[in-house]
């Protein structure tokens, strides 16, 4: 299906890569190269997803830089706010996932340029992928087969497209970007719990070959997980130690 290519707001520059690519390893490798930089955005083609991955230069420590993970998902978070009807539950799970009605719908997926090794570096660049099903493939199982996987499609927004979902999202992206530059990660940390559904239960969370089980007391100030368990002991997950082992959103 053909539709409008999508417009970026001021700061961000668009480059498109075909249904069969990934705009996040497209990212990475272009960053890497120093082909593409600060304000690019790879985005797909693809018409049943929204694939998208921005490009940073943080001028701040990696720590730091991190909270550009939760501030994406907060974005998200609005994006779907204002594009899906009223009754419509937008919800985050730790690390990147976004959920909606309880189904999931997607998430995020980040690297950082190989200066950025340890919290206290300065990463040559970090890249935030965003990864929404619009509408099931026909390649795919059909709606219901997999109930803990949903679709913008089967939640109320039939014509909803790529390129309207993408231009909302960078839309939100910059405002909430510019308000992290004024305010620091205090309110993107509040937006954040706002719209997750796990506060004060207990979960399980997975990290690389290990698994941990808790209650979810809260982030802290820097996007990691407080995890409290039987022992009474918090525990902190942190946002660092999923960038290569996270549960990535996959397509099939």
């Amino acid at each position: 299906m053909s539709q409008p290519d999508p417009t970026f707001p001021p700061l961000l520059t668009g480059h498109d890569v075909s249904g069969g690519i990934s705009p996040f390893k497209t990212a990475c490798d272009r960053a890497r190269e120093g082909k593409l930089g600060a304000g690019d955005v790879v985005w797909s083609r693809n018409t049943s997803y929204v694939d998208l991955a921005i490009i940073l230069e943080p001028e701040v420590p990696l720590a730091t830089a991190l909270q550009m993970i939760p501030l994406a998902m907060v974005a998200c978070g609005d994006c779907l706010g204002a594009v899906t009807p009223a009754q419509v539950g937008v919800t985050f799970h730790w690390p990147m996932s976004i959920r909606v009605n309880g189904g999931r719908l997607g998430g995020f997926r980040a690297a950082v340029g190989n200066n950025g090794i340890k919290p206290d570096d300065i990463p040559d660049w970090l890249v935030i992928a965003l990864s929404l099903r619009l509408r099931h493939d026909v390649r795919e199982p059909e709606p219901g087969h997999n109930p803990d996987i949903t679709a913008l499609e089967e939640e109320g927004c039939p014509k909803l497209t790529r390129s309207e979902l993408i231009e909302s999202y960078t839309r939100h992206f910059m405002t909430w970007l510019n308000n992290w530059q004024d305010d620091g990660f205090r309110p993107v940390h509040a937006a954040w719990l706002f719209r997750t559904d796990e506060l004060n239960e207990e979960i399980s969370v997975s990290i690389g070959d290990e698994t941990f089980r808790g209650i979810f007391v809260g982030l802290d100030e820097t996007g990691n997980l407080l995890l409290k368990s039987d022992d009474g002991q918090t525990k902190s997950l942190f946002l660092i130690e999923t960038l290569d082992s996270m549960d990535r959103f996959q397509k099939t």
